[in-house]
């Protein structure tokens, strides 16, 4: 009789430590996103709740979507866009300058034309 009472005991212990242990799980996004002071935390939370009605199918783009923001960078995104900010002015930078070597190009070849003179023909070239 003892070791049913036991086993009753153990059994409501393990579903109780699942329950509270699948709630804690669910939750680490949320607390990540609230250490990272990310602007979705609501959201994400909320999420976490649905997830659990889906089984944790949105957990793992919950954890992606609370570890992507970070206080210090925002989403990552404005490094790269000073990056392509400063080669689109290098790229406008070496345009100029190839335009400017073709004009030079151009009116170094309107003159070499200019100067050119047709070349005398002497009786020896025609051996």
């Amino acid at each position: 009789m003892f070791l049913d009472y036991f086993a009753l005991g153990v059994l409501c212990f393990v579903a109780v430590f699942l329950f509270y242990g699948i709630i804690a799980i669910h939750d680490i996004p949320y607390e990540i996103s609230k250490k990272r002071n990310h602007p979705h935390q609501d959201a994400i939370h909320y999420a976490g709740w649905v997830s659990l009605f889906t089984l944790h199918a949105l957990w793992p783009f919950l954890w992606i979507w609370a570890t992507l923001w970070r206080e210090d960078r925002g989403w990552g995104f404005t490094q790269l866009q000073n990056e392509q900010n400063e080669l689109h002015h290098e790229i406008l930078k070496l345009s100029e300058r190839v335009e400017h070597l073709t004009e030079k190009v151009s009116e170094l070849e309107v003159k070499q034309s200019h100067n050119e003179t047709p070349p005398d023909r002497t009786q020896g070239d025609e051996d």
